[in-house]
C-alpha cells in the first residue's frame, strides 16, 4: 500500500476532518503506542498501519477498504 492510497482510504472510510485528526492522535497500542502518524513517520509500513487503525476503531473487514467495491483489497495482515 502506498502513502497515498493510505491517505485515501483514512478520507474514505472515517471523512476528511475526523480521519485527519483521529490519524494524529489515536494511540495505537499495536504499533507501541504510537499514533498512525507517528508510526508512518519512523517507516511501518502504511498497510500495518492501516489495519492497526482499523482495529482499534473496530472497523469490520468489509468497510476497510472504503466505498470503491472494485478496489483490490491489499494483501492479508
Amino acid at each position: 500500500m502506498r502513502y497515498s492510497e493510505f491517505w485515501s482510504l483514512v478520507d474514505d472510510v472515517f471523512g476528511d476532518a475526523y480521519g485527519r485528526t483521529l490519524a494524529g492522535v489515536q494511540v495505537l497500542t499495536e504499533l507501541d503506542s504510537r499514533t498512525a502518524v507517528q508510526a508512518l513517520d519512523d517507516g511501518v509500513d502504511p498497510r500495518v498501519v492501516w489495519h492497526a487503525l482499523c482495529d482499534a476503531m473496530d472497523v469490520p473487514d468489509e468497510r476497510r477498504w472504503g466505498s470503491d467495491r472494485r478496489r483490490p483489497a491489499p494483501p492479508a495482515r
